[in-house]
């Protein structure tokens, strides 16, 4: 048990690292279009990244899928800029009981499952790295991943938070807050391609 803690302890410090901030940028970019009012709408989405994530997440973990780790650091970052750029083409709407329409609702869940995929494999290089040559992994791979959802958890509900205080409170415009804190997000993600060694040794 004292093992599944630490193992869980992992995961979530892992998610929340300020220091490793792609995976925070992820999770606030797939929430920067959403309001607190639509909690079950998000708690789909984070749902279908989870089930991405945690899918690829274990085959890689297992040794049973393989792929080039410079290629997944860098895919990444693309994967938070695309979804920062999807952003952009939010509109508000003209009533503030009115959500997004069911196409794109399903397109970002789409999205986020199949970016999910590509996020697992780069949770799999650290809980690799921490495993070594232990024996037992499925404990460890379960705490872990559920250490990352309840770190992910803490991420959407400060997003959703700051949302309810800028557009409630506040009464910031929707689609300002939306652009905002995607140009953010986009910012950092072209930064973090642009530094990124697999595609400087690529343009070389």
């Amino acid at each position: 048990m004292d093992d599944f803690l630490i193992y869980l302890g992992l995961g979530f410090d892992h998610i929340t690292d300020p220091s490793g901030y792609d995976h925070i940028l992820f999770v606030v970019a797939l929430c920067a279009v959403y309001t607190i009012r639509q909690w079950r709408q998000v708690l789909i989405l984070v749902t279908a990244f989870t089930i991405g994530h945690s899918v690829t997440l274990a085959l890689a973990t297992l040794q049973l899928i393989h792929y080039e780790t410079a290629l997944i650091e860098l895919l990444i970052p693309i994967t938070i800029l695309i979804t920062a750029i999807i952003n952009f083409s939010f509109q508000e709407p003209r009533s503030r009981s009115l959500t997004a329409p069911p196409t794109y609702r399903s397109g970002r869940y789409i999205l986020a499952l199949a970016f999910g995929l590509i996020h697992g494999m780069g949770f799999s290089n650290y809980l690799r790295s921490l495993l070594g040559r232990e024996a037992d992994i499925v404990k460890p791979l379960l705490a872990f991943n559920i250490g990352l959802e309840l770190g992910q958890l803490v991420i959407v509900s400060l997003v959703l938070g700051l949302a309810f205080v800028m557009i409630d409170l506040l009464r910031r415009s929707r689609l300002r807050w939306t652009l905002v804190v995607s140009g953010l997000v986009a910012g950092m993600a072209l930064s973090l391609i642009i530094n990124n060694e697999y595609l400087s040794k690529l343009m070389k």
